[in-house]
């Protein structure tokens, strides 16, 4: 399986110059050695930075807080996630057939770790202008949904003990199941005596805030 150039240049922009950087990076670890771990973790970091300045940049009345809140959506896996199935990505990613059947193509762990490898390959091979024109141009369709800060569940769940004299929410495990890379996760948060609720997410992330919303919606 060989990568599309063509495919790979409408969704990058750019003509790519190595191959095999592009090859490593939609290559999951059931496909073979050379895998797009390395260039995940160098993406991962250019996407912070790349978004880091442009939130920065764009929200100046904001305070640190607010610009967080809009930085943890933005690099989310789930995000990620989400560009990666709207460049179209999903058809490329280079599977073995024990995580194609357990469903990997349609995992958000995967895609995102993929849609992060791909800006390290970018980067790499383009440079940082390059990886940046790529960022905000799939991101600022999300980002234009940002027009005040989002509210996470967590903290707005922390806020409510807080005004009614409860202790903090606490969150525990119930439930994993799933392949390692596609797994599921259910978290059940209780505030004591008024009230607890279980919710299930691809990562523990995602699960407890999930939690956190379903429990605020018995609460408010």
């Amino acid at each position: 399986m060989t990568i599309d150039s063509d495919w790979l240049a409408r969704a990058t922009g750019v003509t790519p110059r190595d191959a095999k950087l592009y090859e490593r990076a939609l290559t999951h670890g059931s496909f073979g050695a050379d895998t797009y771990e390395r260039l995940e973790f160098l993406g991962d970091r250019v996407l912070g930075l790349v978004v880091s300045r442009w939130l920065y940049d764009l929200f100046q009345a904001d305070a640190e807080g607010k610009l967080s809140f809009r930085f943890n959506n933005l690099v989310a896996g789930a995000t990620c996630a989400l560009v990666g199935r709207n460049i179209g990505i999903t058809p490329h990613i280079r599977l073995g057939k024990q995580a194609r059947d357990d469903g990997a193509f349609d995992s958000d762990n995967v895609i995102g770790d993929v849609v992060e490898a791909l800006i390290g390959a970018l980067y790499l091979d383009h440079g940082i202008d390059a990886a940046q024109a790529f960022i905000r141009r799939h991101w600022e369709p999300i980002l234009s949904g940002q027009i005040v800060a989002p509210r996470h569940p967590k903290s707005a769940l922390q806020e409510w003990a807080a005004a009614h004299n409860r202790k903090p929410p606490v969150y525990s495990v119930t439930d994993r199941s799933g392949p390692h890379h596609a797994p599921r996760f259910t978290i059940k948060v209780s505030l004591g005596s008024a009230g607890e609720a279980e919710a299930e997410g691809r990562s523990k992330q995602e699960a407890e805030s999930a939690a956190a919303e379903a429990l605020l919606g018995k609460l408010t």
